[in-house]
Protein backbone atom coordinates (compact mmCIF):
# COMPACT_ATOMS: atom_id res chain seq x y z
CA UNK A 1 0.00 0.00 0.00
CA UNK A 2 1.35 3.40 -0.64
CA UNK A 3 2.16 5.71 2.05
CA UNK A 4 0.23 8.49 1.65
CA UNK A 5 -3.01 5.98 1.65
CA UNK A 6 -1.38 4.48 5.13
CA UNK A 7 -3.22 5.07 8.13
CA UNK A 8 0.17 6.60 9.90
CA UNK A 9 -1.20 7.69 13.31
CA UNK A 10 -3.40 4.40 13.40
CA UNK A 11 -0.30 2.93 12.99
CA UNK A 12 1.66 4.45 15.51
CA UNK A 13 -1.08 4.44 18.57
CA UNK A 14 -1.51 0.83 17.50
CA UNK A 15 2.84 -0.07 18.07
CA UNK A 16 3.15 2.31 21.27
CA UNK A 17 0.02 0.62 23.35
CA UNK A 18 1.79 -2.68 21.64
CA UNK A 19 5.12 -1.64 23.88
CA UNK A 20 2.87 -0.97 27.31
CA UNK A 21 2.73 -3.51 30.24
CA UNK A 22 -0.83 -4.56 31.46
CA UNK A 23 0.52 -5.54 34.51
CA UNK A 24 2.55 -2.67 35.34
CA UNK A 25 -0.15 -0.31 34.65
CA UNK A 26 -2.74 -2.16 36.88
CA UNK A 27 -4.89 -4.55 34.31
CA UNK A 28 -5.36 -7.62 34.22
CA UNK A 29 -3.39 -10.35 32.50
CA UNK A 30 -5.97 -12.70 31.14
CA UNK A 31 -5.88 -13.71 27.34
CA UNK A 32 -4.62 -11.38 24.99
CA UNK A 33 -4.48 -12.01 21.59
CA UNK A 34 -1.61 -9.38 21.14
CA UNK A 35 1.09 -7.63 23.81
CA UNK A 36 0.42 -4.87 25.51
CA UNK A 37 -2.98 -2.83 26.31
CA UNK A 38 -6.66 -3.62 24.43
CA UNK A 39 -8.08 -0.49 23.25
CA UNK A 40 -10.54 -0.08 26.00
CA UNK A 41 -7.94 0.36 28.09
CA UNK A 42 -5.71 3.34 26.16
CA UNK A 43 -9.32 4.81 26.46
CA UNK A 44 -9.94 4.27 29.86
CA UNK A 45 -6.38 5.68 30.90
CA UNK A 46 -7.12 8.39 28.48
CA UNK A 47 -10.33 9.23 29.78
CA UNK A 48 -12.06 9.57 26.69
CA UNK A 49 -14.72 7.33 24.38
CA UNK A 50 -13.67 3.97 23.56
CA UNK A 51 -15.47 3.98 20.34
CA UNK A 52 -13.59 7.40 19.72
CA UNK A 53 -10.37 5.69 20.32
CA UNK A 54 -11.44 3.14 18.19
CA UNK A 55 -11.97 5.21 15.33
CA UNK A 56 -8.88 6.64 15.11
CA UNK A 57 -6.52 3.68 15.11
CA UNK A 58 -9.30 2.78 12.50
CA UNK A 59 -8.78 5.76 10.48
CA UNK A 60 -12.44 7.45 11.04
CA UNK A 61 -13.86 10.10 12.46
CA UNK A 62 -11.78 12.85 11.25
CA UNK A 63 -9.01 14.71 12.87
CA UNK A 64 -8.92 14.57 17.03
CA UNK A 65 -8.38 17.21 18.80
CA UNK A 66 -4.95 18.54 20.29
CA UNK A 67 -6.59 17.77 24.06
CA UNK A 68 -7.80 14.36 23.06
CA UNK A 69 -4.14 13.66 21.25
CA UNK A 70 -2.39 15.07 24.66
CA UNK A 71 -5.33 13.10 26.58
CA UNK A 72 -3.83 10.07 24.41
CA UNK A 73 0.00 10.94 25.01
CA UNK A 74 -0.57 10.81 28.56
CA UNK A 75 -2.44 7.38 28.45
CA UNK A 76 0.55 5.80 26.49
CA UNK A 77 3.11 7.28 28.79
CA UNK A 78 5.24 8.74 25.35
CA UNK A 79 8.17 10.96 25.94
CA UNK A 80 8.03 14.38 24.80
CA UNK A 81 9.46 13.43 21.10
CA UNK A 82 7.12 10.16 21.04
CA UNK A 83 4.13 13.56 21.89
CA UNK A 84 5.24 15.57 18.98
CA UNK A 85 5.39 12.77 16.61
CA UNK A 86 1.83 12.18 17.71
CA UNK A 87 0.86 15.73 17.15
CA UNK A 88 2.23 15.15 13.62
CA UNK A 89 0.40 12.53 12.57
CA UNK A 90 -3.01 13.48 14.33
CA UNK A 91 -2.98 17.15 13.20
CA UNK A 92 0.15 18.25 11.23
CA UNK A 93 1.83 20.05 13.51
CA UNK A 94 3.46 19.97 16.36
CA UNK A 95 2.03 20.40 20.24
CA UNK A 96 1.87 23.73 21.96
CA UNK A 97 5.12 24.29 23.55
CA UNK A 98 5.39 23.37 27.23
CA UNK A 99 7.66 25.23 29.31
CA UNK A 100 10.01 23.99 31.62
CA UNK A 101 12.57 25.95 33.85
CA UNK A 102 16.03 24.14 33.26
CA UNK A 103 18.24 23.57 36.57
CA UNK A 104 21.23 22.77 34.29
CA UNK A 105 22.82 21.40 31.45
CA UNK A 106 24.69 17.99 30.84
CA UNK A 107 28.21 16.83 31.12
CA UNK A 108 28.31 16.61 27.47
CA UNK A 109 27.22 20.04 26.63
CA UNK A 110 29.63 21.12 28.79
CA UNK A 111 32.42 19.33 27.25
CA UNK A 112 31.34 21.53 24.13
CA UNK A 113 31.73 24.69 25.47
CA UNK A 114 35.33 23.49 26.99
CA UNK A 115 36.27 22.20 23.95
CA UNK A 116 35.88 26.31 22.07
CA UNK A 117 38.94 27.28 23.33
CA UNK A 118 38.96 31.21 21.99
CA UNK A 119 35.12 31.07 21.12
CA UNK A 120 33.31 32.47 23.99
CA UNK A 121 30.39 30.67 24.20
CA UNK A 122 27.47 29.94 26.94
CA UNK A 123 24.17 28.15 27.20
CA UNK A 124 21.26 30.44 28.19
CA UNK A 125 17.40 29.76 29.40
CA UNK A 126 14.43 30.95 27.40
CA UNK A 127 14.78 33.91 30.05
CA UNK A 128 17.78 34.72 29.23
CA UNK A 129 19.41 33.36 32.55
CA UNK A 130 23.10 31.50 31.41
CA UNK A 131 23.46 28.48 32.75
CA UNK A 132 26.94 27.43 31.33
CA UNK A 133 29.82 28.44 29.99
CA UNK A 134 33.12 27.94 28.91
CA UNK A 135 36.63 30.22 30.12
CA UNK A 136 36.51 32.14 26.59
CA UNK A 137 32.82 33.41 27.89
CA UNK A 138 34.18 34.29 31.16
CA UNK A 139 37.27 35.80 30.36
CA UNK A 140 35.51 38.16 27.24
CA UNK A 141 31.82 38.31 27.99
CA UNK A 142 31.67 38.97 31.58
CA UNK A 143 32.73 36.10 34.68
CA UNK A 144 29.41 34.62 35.46
CA UNK A 145 30.96 32.36 38.22
CA UNK A 146 31.46 35.53 39.99
CA UNK A 147 28.10 36.17 39.93
CA UNK A 148 25.36 35.26 41.64
CA UNK A 149 22.78 32.70 39.86
CA UNK A 150 20.23 35.78 39.64
CA UNK A 151 22.86 38.14 38.66
CA UNK A 152 23.30 35.95 35.17
CA UNK A 153 20.71 36.94 33.79
CA UNK A 154 21.58 38.51 29.84
CA UNK A 155 18.73 41.19 30.21
CA UNK A 156 20.11 42.32 33.74
CA UNK A 157 23.54 42.32 33.01
CA UNK A 158 22.68 44.87 29.63
CA UNK A 159 20.25 47.11 30.82
CA UNK A 160 21.30 47.21 34.88
CA UNK A 161 24.97 46.88 35.43
CA UNK A 162 27.20 49.84 34.38
CA UNK A 163 30.03 47.63 33.52
CA UNK A 164 29.11 45.85 30.87
CA UNK A 165 26.87 48.40 29.32
CA UNK A 166 30.15 50.33 29.15
CA UNK A 167 31.47 47.48 27.13
CA UNK A 168 29.27 47.61 24.81
CA UNK A 169 30.33 49.46 21.14
CA UNK A 170 26.34 49.86 20.48
CA UNK A 171 24.90 49.88 23.73
CA UNK A 172 21.51 51.24 22.31
CA UNK A 173 21.40 48.76 19.05
CA UNK A 174 22.61 45.72 21.59
CA UNK A 175 19.82 46.67 23.93
CA UNK A 176 17.27 46.54 21.16
CA UNK A 177 18.22 43.69 19.27
CA UNK A 178 18.46 41.98 23.29
CA UNK A 179 14.97 43.11 24.26
CA UNK A 180 13.84 41.82 20.49
CA UNK A 181 15.41 38.65 20.58
CA UNK A 182 14.20 37.94 24.28
CA UNK A 183 10.61 38.23 23.31
CA UNK A 184 10.62 36.03 20.04
CA UNK A 185 12.63 33.14 22.26
CA UNK A 186 10.04 33.46 25.54
CA UNK A 187 7.21 33.09 22.90
CA UNK A 188 9.05 30.43 21.44
CA UNK A 189 9.35 27.85 24.13
CA UNK A 190 6.15 28.98 26.21
CA UNK A 191 7.02 30.98 28.96
CA UNK A 192 5.75 34.35 28.28
CA UNK A 193 3.77 34.07 31.58
CA UNK A 194 7.18 32.76 33.03
CA UNK A 195 9.24 35.67 32.27
CA UNK A 196 6.38 38.56 33.81
CA UNK A 197 7.67 38.93 36.76
CA UNK A 198 11.37 39.74 35.14
CA UNK A 199 9.56 42.49 32.43
CA UNK A 200 8.02 43.98 35.03
CA UNK A 201 11.59 44.02 37.23
CA UNK A 202 13.36 45.38 34.53
CA UNK A 203 10.67 47.85 33.38
CA UNK A 204 10.90 49.45 37.19
CA UNK A 205 14.74 49.60 36.99
CA UNK A 206 15.26 50.57 33.45
CA UNK A 207 13.34 53.22 31.37
CA UNK A 208 15.18 52.12 28.52
CA UNK A 209 14.06 48.48 28.98
CA UNK A 210 10.43 49.95 29.67
CA UNK A 211 10.20 51.86 26.05
CA UNK A 212 11.83 48.97 24.02
CA UNK A 213 9.26 46.26 25.37
CA UNK A 214 6.81 48.67 24.66
CA UNK A 215 7.82 48.98 21.45
CA UNK A 216 6.97 44.97 21.08
CA UNK A 217 9.56 44.43 18.14
CA UNK A 218 10.37 40.48 17.71
CA UNK A 219 13.85 39.49 16.08
CA UNK A 220 15.24 36.29 15.44
CA UNK A 221 18.88 35.64 17.59
CA UNK A 222 20.20 33.85 14.06
CA UNK A 223 23.92 35.38 13.73
CA UNK A 224 25.69 38.54 13.83
CA UNK A 225 28.66 40.16 14.72
CA UNK A 226 29.18 41.81 18.36
CA UNK A 227 31.78 44.51 19.67
CA UNK A 228 33.04 44.81 23.02
CA UNK A 229 35.29 47.32 24.28
CA UNK A 230 37.41 44.64 26.28
CA UNK A 231 39.65 46.16 29.48
CA UNK A 232 42.57 43.65 28.31
CA UNK A 233 42.00 43.24 24.63
CA UNK A 234 40.71 46.75 23.49
CA UNK A 235 38.09 47.01 20.95
CA UNK A 236 37.15 43.31 19.45
CA UNK A 237 35.29 42.39 17.24
CA UNK A 238 32.78 38.39 17.33
CA UNK A 239 30.97 37.02 14.91
CA UNK A 240 28.00 34.90 16.79
CA UNK A 241 25.82 32.21 16.14
CA UNK A 242 22.75 30.99 18.35
CA UNK A 243 21.48 27.16 18.05
CA UNK A 244 18.53 25.45 19.98
CA UNK A 245 19.88 23.00 21.79
CA UNK A 246 17.65 19.81 20.04
CA UNK A 247 14.62 18.64 22.09
CA UNK A 248 14.86 21.73 24.45
CA UNK A 249 13.33 24.45 23.43
CA UNK A 250 14.02 26.59 26.71
CA UNK A 251 18.05 26.63 25.74
CA UNK A 252 19.81 27.96 23.33
CA UNK A 253 23.91 27.83 22.70
CA UNK A 254 25.40 31.35 21.68
CA UNK A 255 28.83 30.91 20.18
CA UNK A 256 31.22 33.95 19.27
CA UNK A 257 33.76 33.34 16.94
CA UNK A 258 36.70 36.37 17.05
CA UNK A 259 36.84 37.82 13.40
CA UNK A 260 40.20 37.34 12.60
CA UNK A 261 43.11 35.12 13.71
CA UNK A 262 44.77 37.75 14.91
CA UNK A 263 41.88 38.50 17.72
CA UNK A 264 41.85 34.67 18.06
CA UNK A 265 45.70 34.89 19.27
CA UNK A 266 44.81 37.66 21.34
CA UNK A 267 42.04 35.71 23.19
CA UNK A 268 44.28 32.60 23.71
CA UNK A 269 47.16 34.81 25.23
CA UNK A 270 44.90 36.61 27.72
CA UNK A 271 43.66 32.87 28.67
CA UNK A 272 47.25 31.60 29.12
CA UNK A 273 48.16 34.26 30.95
CA UNK A 274 44.84 34.79 33.24
CA UNK A 275 44.67 30.52 34.28
CA UNK A 276 42.69 29.56 35.79
CA UNK A 277 40.17 32.16 35.39
CA UNK A 278 38.59 33.26 38.48
CA UNK A 279 35.26 31.89 39.49
CA UNK A 280 35.47 29.72 36.63
CA UNK A 281 32.53 27.40 36.68
CA UNK A 282 31.68 23.52 35.65
CA UNK A 283 28.91 22.26 35.68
Amino acid sequence: MPIENRNLLGAYLRDRRGRLDPAALGFPIGRRRTPGLRREEVAQRANISPTWYTWLEQGRGGAPSADVLNRIAGGLMLTESEREHLFLLGLGRPPEVRYRAAEGVTPRLQRLLDALEVSPAFIKTATWDVLAWNRAAAAVLTDYGALPPEGRNILRLIFCDPRIRARQHDWEGVARFVVGAFRADAARAGAVSEVGELVDELCRLSPEFRALWHDNDVHAHGEGLKRLRHPVLGLIELEYSAFVVDGRPDLGMVVYQPVTSSDADRIRAMLVAAAPVPGERRS
